[in-house]
């Protein structure tokens, strides 16, 4: 029996303290909080997890430099509070990154005057990255070659964090956190609908695998659908302070630009920021942010040429950009969460900070917007209020995040050396074996090193630059809940991003990879991802 099928189990046989809708960045991290506070808890989602929103960011966590102009002092002392405490937190995970940004002539500000905001971000941020330098425009042209310095007027450099891998990953760890803390969760569940009675919460669900139908119990239920939050409180009859409006991001991933690990900034063509971000051995150019008015996005053409042309524009490249170069894109929904009837007006000044509503009586939550550098505390405070709910916490104090100890590191480093874990790297790997194990499985990558002690042909890379070993893929089909192809190539890891289309589907090592994945459904799980593509 799979992990996704004895769960299954449970979530038809059994009732929870709480269920959680949506598997996102705000339903992983109350699950997570949840679990480990010893409360019995479910998480469905109609997807696979992180599937929306939370796979199509810019895998940056950022302390929100940007809201300063819209004044926002009060939420950027907290994004940047965060943003300390997220890096404290993932050392190997969230790290500091240098943004060099440049302004163009005649833009709203001289560049001086936002390097002096550069400086109030600095000190609001505790002064806990490196500090920022003003930068002429010959001193951007020597830092990056690559800047177009023709029309600008000066620049900066100054100091934030992205996440080295990507950003579903950093989600789908919550997940597995709260798995390993006992909760019941599973992916392709989607919630037709809930209705209360009798003190409990009865949501009728559909298993998006097999087409079954069932019903979950709960005392409490936690509305965490990301952009469908409002809809799903349609089905149940919640009526909520807040709501969303909604924003599309697009970004377009190639080969890599730029030569130094630097996230390059800028404004784009219609005053909006614009990004290059490194992303191992590729980059990440975008992003669009177009209002929408509803929560479903997709790519258009319009979005492409906007990206396209704004970096053949802002970059001194060989030759341009086309189409031709995208080897993946990324289109997210920014869900904002408001009030009433804001929005009416300029929507781009819209806060991008997040909202709880409880309904007490009804034993509800609903999760409005927020970013993924606040994830810990969306986390606390979902706990908090399901505790004023009346749910026990067996062990409220308990910590739910963060890296293991340094014990357990020790150990992991320990066997490394031993073993000369690192003198397995791939030739065309972005970084030792040893780092790269540690960040993403933590205390797991002690089992991926008697993995290999057993069968050291799993150091082996299973698909040409995917930097996923054999030893990996076993692993995560044994505890990450692959259902799909997709789930793994996107989602658990990065490779989708990365390689392009028709290098991924001609790789020996892709069938291999399904074998292992999904055992005797291997060639109808490629089937199905092939035809989706």
């Amino acid at each position: 029996m799979t992990l996704r099928e004895a769960n299954l189990k449970l979530l038809r046989e059994d009732s929870f303290d709480v269920l959680i809708l949506g598997g996102g960045i705000n339903g992983a991290v109350a699950a997570a909080s949840l679990a480990a506070k010893g409360v019995k808890v479910a998480l469905i989602d109609r997807g696979d997890f992180a599937g929306c929103t939370s796979s199509n960011s810019s895998n940056l966590a950022w302390g929100g430099i940007k809201y300063l102009e819209s004044y926002e002092f009060l939420l950027v002392n907290q994004l940047c509070k965060s943003r300390n405490h997220l890096m404290r937190s993932y050392p190997s995970t969230v790290k500091e990154i240098r943004f060099l940004t440049s302004i163009q002539q005649g833009f709203r500000f001289p560049p001086f005057m936002i390097y002096l905001g550069t400086l109030l971000y600095w000190a609001m941020g505790r002064f806990f990255t490196r500090r920022p330098h003003y930068l002429s425009r010959q001193q951007l042209k020597v830092r990056e070659a690559v800047i177009n310095t023709e029309q600008v007027a000066g620049g900066f450099e100054y100091s934030d964090c992205y996440l080295y891998d990507n950003d579903a990953r950093f989600v789908f760890n919550f997940i597995r956190t709260a798995l390993s803390e006992g909760c019941v969760a599973a992916n392709y569940i989607e919630s037709q609908g809930a209705s209360r009675k009798d003190g409990l919460w009865s949501t009728q669900v559909k298993d998006g695998i097999s087409g079954d139908n069932f019903t979950i119990r709960s005392k409490v239920l936690i509305n965490a659908c990301g952009p469908y939050v409002d809809q799903h409180n349609q089905l149940t009859g919640q009526l909520t302070e807040h709501r969303h409006l909604f924003s599309k991001g697009v970004h377009l991933m190639v080969d890599r630009i730029a030569g130094n690990n630097r996230v390059l900034a800028f404004f784009a063509s219609d005053g909006r920021l614009f990004f290059v971000i490194p992303m191992g051995p590729k980059t990440c150019i975008g992003t669009t942010d177009t209002p929408l008015d509803h929560p479903d996005a997709r790519v258009s053409a319009e979005d492409r040429r906007f990206i396209l042309d704004n970096v053949n524009r802002l970059l001194k490249l060989e030759k341009p950009l086309t189409e031709t170069d995208v080897i993946a894109e990324r289109c997210g929904v920014r869900p904002l969460a408001v009030k009433g009837e804001e929005g009416k007006g300029d929507w781009l000044s819209l806060s991008r900070k997040h909202a709880i509503d409880i309904c007490a009586k009804d034993q509800h939550i609903s999760i409005f917007g927020g970013k993924l550098t606040d994830c810990i505390n969306v986390g606390d405070e979902v706990a908090g209020y399901v505790e004023q709910l009346g749910i026990a916490m067996p062990s409220p104090d308990k910590r739910w995040y963060g890296e293991p100890g340094n014990q357990i590191k020790a150990e992991f480093l320990q066997q490394a050396k031993a073993m000369a874990l690192d003198a397995m790297t791939a030739a065309s790997s972005s970084e030792p074996l040893t780092e790269r194990l540690w960040r993403r499985y933590g205390a797991s990558a002690l089992d991926l090193l008697a993995s290999i002690r057993r069968d050291p042909e799993g150091a082996k890379l299973l698909i040409e630059n995917a930097e996923y070993l054999r030893c990996e893929v076993e692993l995560a089909a044994e505890r990450e809940m692959i259902s799909k192809l997709e789930d793994f190539l996107r989602r658990r890891s990065k490779i989708e991003l990365v390689i392009p289309r028709q290098d991924l589907m001609t790789a020996p090592g892709l069938k291999k990879a399904c074998q292992i994945l999904f055992g005797d459904q291997a060639d109808a799980k490629l089937q199905e991802y092939l035809s989706a593509q």
